[in-house]
């Protein structure tokens, strides 16, 4: 169980730091630092550490195996995320969908790709229980 005294940490490649920062920032994430090789986000409550290595981009990025995002607890927060990268012309890597329909497991989820391809996924399960 997650408990509020931890914070999870990713570490993802980018290809361009300004670039990163803008699109992080854009989706609402809060610049916590920045150095020359790196730039470290408050991505909805977790540290998202966007470290510059060009040579480590997926040049064909796939939903799977390999994406991160946030699994929200309440459709209205997924629903307000949907309607701002809407809004304000985020870069979908594919449209808004619904996932295992009419089975226990069934959610709602879209992707985002960000600059350096890495792909970003935001999802609701209708069924709580289902979430891990």
């Amino acid at each position: 169980m997650r408990h509020a005294n931890k914070v999870f940490h990713l570490a993802i490649p980018c290809k361009d730091l300004d670039e990163t920062a803008a699109f992080y920032a854009k989706l609402g994430c809060q610049l916590a630092r920045r150095y020359d090789d790196r730039v470290t986000f408050n991505f909805f409550g977790d540290q998202i550490v966007c470290h510059l290595s060009p040579d480590e981009i997926d040049e064909e990025p796939k939903m799977y195996p390999r994406h991160f995002g946030i699994t929200f607890l309440e459709k209205k927060e997924y629903d307000n995320t949907l309607e701002y990268a809407i809004r304000h012309n985020l870069p979908f890597f594919n449209e808004p969908m619904v996932r295992f329909e009419g089975r226990r497991e069934e959610h709602l989820t879209f992707f985002l790709i960000d600059p350096s391809n890495n792909l970003l996924e935001f999802k609701y399960y209708h069924d709580e229980s289902m979430v891990y």
